[in-house]
């Protein structure tokens, strides 16, 4: 009887340090997922604001075509399709936004969900990384984003709401008059951190 409760006592004990061993090598994995997103953020970042002055050196802005119709322009580096840089002053971010949304794209910067800066409706998802979308929460109405298109295009917005949506509430998300919405998943991904903004004319 005393070995039977013996060998239980140290059977859980087991089972509980290999639980613990198993969520410090998640937390561990984790941390390094996030900073090396951010290192690779960081890294296509620089090419692309590289690319953009070469561009505003060569061109003025009547070159540039910003209709509604006017499909936006891309940038590739390594295989992938970008479309400008998003700037949150707030949260300190400076971030790629790359022209397709899938997993892969997402391990590497935020992607067009849907939408055109030039027709007032882009939709940008982002990974809830620290250095990516992860403090999406922490905006509040009035703080300002700023887009630059790989044209040299800069379109300004103000924060008008940061609210909470379900995980697969896909048609309020995409549904509205916002000139662009960031959206991220939250730890878990029950929900999605939603910012809305509305564009600020340039002066």
């Amino acid at each position: 009887m005393k070995n039977n409760r013996r060998e239980r006592r140290v059977s859980l004990i087991s089972i509980g340090l290999l639980l613990m061993a198993a969520a410090l090598l998640l937390a561990a994995y984790n941390l390094w997922d996030a900073q090396r997103a951010a290192n690779a953020a960081d890294t296509t970042l620089i090419q692309i604001e590289q690319s953009i002055q070469e561009i505003d050196a060569e061109e003025s802005p009547e070159d540039n075509d910003t209709d509604a119709s006017t499909e936006m322009p891309t940038i590739a580096i390594d295989g992938v399709e970008y479309i400008g840089v998003l700037e949150i002053p707030a949260l300190d971010l400076s971030l790629p936004v790359a022209s397709e949304w899938n997993y892969d794209n997402l391990r590497v910067s935020p992607c067009r969900y849907q939408g055109s800066a030039y027709s007032d409706d882009l939709i940008i998802a982002g990974h809830n990384y620290q250095r990516h979308f992860g403090n999406l929460k922490n905006l509040s109405a009035g703080d300002t984003v700023t887009f630059t298109d790989v044209a040299g295009n800069v379109f300004t917005f103000e924060v008008t709401e940061v609210t909470t949506l379900g995980a697969y509430s896909v048609d309020e998300m995409v549904s509205g008059d916002w000139d662009l919405t960031l959206f991220t998943c939250t730890i878990g991904g029950q929900t999605r951190v939603t910012v809305r903004c509305a564009a600020v004319e340039n002066s």
